[in-house]
């Protein structure tokens, strides 16, 4: 049989992306199990794609070859928009809680990459393989699997992309399976007493005036300022330079990731913005850095060859085993002592479980599931959402960059 060869130019894969991310969203919505546990709809459709573009390998009827530089830019937008929630003044707003759960999880990512590395090499695998199960997968999750899975994938370690997913997708479940547990012996080994529901902690947030959204007046320059065409154009700043200042550096054989440039760019700019008190459009910014993961991702998934996962299967579990114990040790040991020894450190701890091997939905399903039987934990809920969502991603992907350099 002569195999069919497929190939999609950009509009033939976006357009086939957006079917498949259809398809996982209705998947997801049907198996309840998928929900439970957070997996994105970008996964569950990029993996069906790439099951069926196995059994087309398998069999030898055909292949299907998709765009790569409409990923590689859907990539670039997505850690643009990462750079623009770098904001310096909503770190100190924040408060010591929120630098000193950066601190901790800085310290976690470090050894996450520490102990892939150094299990991979001592198993004989490419040491870069370790970090495919390191921070890319644990504490990066998907999108950052998503990013850096190529970038391995060129450097020499075959299923690079691949065995990242797979980690994120372990990530996903056992960071909610060892939440709970880890949590309820925190309270009874240093007999930590939960919180009544009518407690009120100085975390807890009103609707004052400083709190209520910006109203936009049509025709001012607050309504200018918070339009889609604004927050593209400030995107596109960002990458354009981002993009050239990389490019330069490569010329100086300074090797950068693509993506690197615009998200430290987009940091400069957000940081600016707020010193001269103008507004940052996050929420549309939010937007757009959602679209273009969940394109970015599906594309990545589609793209997968699952058949290059079998040569590094021994590996990869021993090491997420290894990454597993060092979620539950570190949020024991580290995560309850730093952050306080009490009710709140414990809530922290469990939500730590799910955002340091998964994401921060994962750490708030933890929370939730925690407090509701133990009480609020305001300051859990306002610390790790708060650097889930701002700064978490950035320090990370200049962490794995550096491994990269390092081992590579």
């Amino acid at each position: 049989m002569d195999l069919t060869a497929i190939q999609l130019n950009i509009p033939q894969t976006v357009g086939l992306a957006a079917v498949f991310l259809v398809v996982g969203e209705l998947i997801k919505s049907r198996v309840a199990v998928l929900g439970k546990y957070f997996i994105p709809s970008p996964i569950i459709g990029g993996l069906l794609f790439s099951i069926l573009i196995l059994i087309g390998h398998q069999t030898g009827a055909f292949e299907i070859t998709l765009s790569k530089s409409i990923r590689e830019f859907f990539m670039v937008v997505f850690f643009t928009t990462i750079g623009f929630s770098a904001s310096l003044e909503l770190l100190k707003k924040g408060g010591l809680a929120v630098l000193i759960f950066l601190a901790v999880v800085v310290v976690l990512v470090v050894l996450q990459n520490i102990v892939g590395v150094g299990l991979a090499g001592a198993m004989g695998a490419n040491p870069l393989l370790g970090l495919a199960a390191g921070s890319i997968s644990m504490t990066g999750g998907h999108g950052t699997s998503g990013a850096f899975g190529p970038i391995l994938e060129n450097l020499g370690v075959t299923g690079a992309l691949p065995a990242a997913m797979a980690a994120s997708t372990w990530g996903l479940v056992f960071g909610c399976l060892i939440g709970g547990p880890l949590g309820r012996r925190l309270m009874q080994r240093y007999k930590v007493k939960g919180r009544a529901h009518t407690e009120v902690s100085e975390f807890e947030t009103d609707e004052s005036e400083d709190n209520a959204p910006t109203k936009k007046k049509k025709g001012g320059k607050q309504y200018l300022m918070g339009t889609i065409m604004y927050t593209v154009v400030l995107i596109a700043i960002a990458m354009g330079i981002g993009v050239t200042i990389t490019d330069y550096l490569a010329t100086k054989e300074i090797v950068l990731p693509g993506y690197l440039g615009g998200m430290l760019v987009a940091a400069v700019m957000r940081n600016i913005i707020d010193l001269r008190k103008l507004r940052c459009p996050e929420h549309e910014v939010g937007v757009i850095g959602e679209v273009s993961l969940a394109f970015f991702l599906t594309m990545a998934l589609m793209d997968m060859k699952l058949w290059e996962l079998v040569d590094v299967a021994g590996p990869l579990l021993v090491i997420l085993v290894a990454q597993t114990i060092l979620m539950a040790v570190f949020a024991y040991y580290v995560t309850f002592r730093v952050m306080g020894r009490d009710y709140d450190a414990v809530t922290i701890s469990v939500g730590h479980c799910g955002f340091g091997m998964g994401a921060t939905p994962n750490a708030v399903a933890n929370m939730q599931a925690f407090t509701s039987k133990n009480g609020p934990s305001p300051k859990a809920f306002f610390v790790i959402p708060l650097v889930g969502s701002l700064f978490v991603d950035f320090v990370n992907a200049l962490v794995i960059t550096g491994f990269i350099k390092l081992f590579s």
